[in-house]
């Protein structure tokens, strides 16, 4: 091969190599010559085509098409670049066009369609390394056009989302709360994507919620927060609670990538006169069924991490309602502690009117006022507990009693598979006994065929239906388990600090009548006694 016209040859020096960078495509090609005082070659060799990198451009039956023109440069025909129609040349069209036609390289064909192990051999041992680097096979030079874009718009999938911000809430005295909210989505389903001041009442978030539990036994979904907190009505710690609680619920509900599809979303965020549910769905078992079944032992379970997780949570709800119903005692306790503390201050206080002494007068006067306020600190201590431990206890009693109930739906579910496979080979020993029969009538074999593809359609509904509520809920319990943790420990931190900030005020209060009771006569008063 004459490597003469090759830009690189050390005979014939023209400066940098063409092949480290393609240049830029430019509608009037370069006609540089290597020597001034030699007479110009083919334009292949004065200038390498701009495509020289370029990754080869693929067939629609994964060929490259350098392997389809190889192949059809050997019976004496080429396929054009661009247009595709057939030449009778075996020469390849490169380069940009001028005036309509285009540059012929007819060597950097040639050489194209010798074998590759042949042209490793001709090249020599000062060739340059990264010439023979490129002069690879064209499927190993990384490709230019790459399909990167068209792969990230597939990795950059819309990420659907559902956001409710609690504005305000609107009670009037003790009915039914209405609670205003604003939504932002890009849900296809909804017909806007803002909507602004949705005002529902709590019983329609209680709606909603039913709802929500019956229809998707595939989520857990939390409780809803009541509409009063033991701080009492009216009060701005009872107000600012309950819009709390209701967002937090608000956002794991628009969160769930399960419930924020749900139709009645749609039907609660958009309804322009009040809320009622549309679909009304029922628990799979209620009612005597429903206890029955609880009674008998759980189903073969082949997920133990659902299998154990739904003693634990029963023993969480039976151990939260009991420290609720304590804490309640406790804080009814409390109150009555501090309505006898508020009663023994005002007969404290009334005992200073009959006393002859002054400074002993004096000391029960105001010995009685802060035994009376004490009293009335123990009372608000009381139902600071109730608050702070007593509603969260309750509320985690009731979320608890949810996700039991959801997992023994799982349960249910699984009965209902196992009853299926059952009569889907019920269904199909029938027919093997119809076949092995000797008088068989058409009627039966059609009824039998039909029995059985019905059994086995359901048997297939049920296997994925509980395949998938598997899935889900596994995700779901860790969550679940994860969030309830953080609640109660946030609760407990609450409470303590709560309760330490109660008995630090008592203790401040009590100290503030010791000098009074000291200076009850010039002796020192209780001054011997500490």
């Amino acid at each position: 091969m004459d490597y003469s016209s090759l830009p690189n040859d050390p005979d014939h020096p023209v400066g940098s190599s063409p092949w480290q960078s393609s240049p830029q495509a430019s509608t009037h090609p370069n006609f540089g010559t290597s020597d001034p005082g030699s007479a110009p070659s083919s334009p292949s060799a004065q200038k390498a085509t701009p495509y020289a990198d370029a990754s080869p451009e693929q067939s629609e039956d994964g060929n490259t098409r350098d392997e389809l023109d190889r192949s059809q440069a050997r019976d004496g025909h080429s396929i054009s670049a661009e247009e595709g129609t057939p030449q009778g040349t075996p020469e390849r069209s490169q380069g940009p066009s001028l005036n309509g036609e285009r540059f012929q390289e007819q060597p950097y064909q040639q050489q194209q369609q010798q074998p590759f192990s042949q042209r490793n051999r001709e090249q020599p041992a000062h060739y340059p390394q990264h010439h023979q680097q490129q002069q690879q096979p064209r499927s190993a030079v990384p490709s230019r056009y790459h399909t990167g874009a068209r792969t990230n718009q597939q990795r950059n999938l819309p990420q659907y989302k559902l956001q409710a911000k609690i504005t305000s809430l609107e009670r009037t005295g003790r009915k039914d709360p209405i609670l205003r909210f604003d939504v932002h989505t890009n849900l296809p389903k909804f017909r806007t994507t803002q909507f602004r001041d949705v005002g529902r009442t709590h019983s329609e978030f209680a709606k909603l919620a039913d709802h929500l539990i019956s229809a998707n036994p595939e989520a857990f979904v939390p409780a809803l927060p009541p509409a009063l907190t033991s701080a009492g009505v009216g009060t701005a710690e009872d107000e600012s609670r309950v819009k709390a609680t209701i967002q937090r619920w608000l956002t794991y509900v628009c969160g769930n990538d399960v419930l924020m599809r749900d139709e009645e979303m749609v039907f609660f965020i958009e309804s322009d006169a009040g809320y009622s549910p549309v679909l009304r769905m029922k628990q799979p078992a209620t009612g005597v069924r429903r206890k029955v079944i609880k009674q008998f032992a759980p189903p073969p379970d082949d997920t133990p991490e659902l299998h154990d997780a739904r003693p634990i949570v029963k023993q969480f709800y039976l151990g939260t309602m009991d420290s609720g119903q304590k804490v309640d005692r406790v804080v009814k306790c409390r109150r009555a502690v501090g309505l006898a503390e508020s009663d023994l201050g005002v007969k404290f206080g009334q005992m200073h009117v009959q006393e002859p002494h002054p400074g002993l007068a004096s000391a029960y006067r105001k010995l009685g006022k802060i035994i009376q306020t004490t009293g009335d600190y123990h009372a608000a201590q009381g139902t600071a507990e109730a608050t702070t431990l007593g509603d969260p206890l309750n509320y985690h009693s009731s979320d608890a009693f949810i996700v039991k109930e959801t997992l023994t739906n799982r349960h249910i579910l699984l009965r209902d598979l196992i009853s299926a496979q059952q009569a889907t080979r019920s269904k199909l020993a029938a027919a093997d006994r119809l076949k092995a029969s000797s008088s068989v009538r058409r009627e039966k074999v059609d009824e039998a065929i039909s029995a059985l593809d019905e059994a086995r359609s359901n048997e297939i509904h049920l296997g994925n239906k509980t395949q998938r509520v598997t899935a889900n809920l596994l995700h779901e319990k860790r969550r679940w388990f994860a969030r309830t943790s953080a609640d109660l420990r946030t609760s407990i931190r609450e409470y303590i600090l709560r309760e330490i900030e109660a008995e630090r005020r008592t203790l401040a209060t009590l100290e503030s009548v010791r000098p009074d009771v000291r200076n009850i006569d010039a002796s020192g008063g209780l001054r011997s006694k500490g």
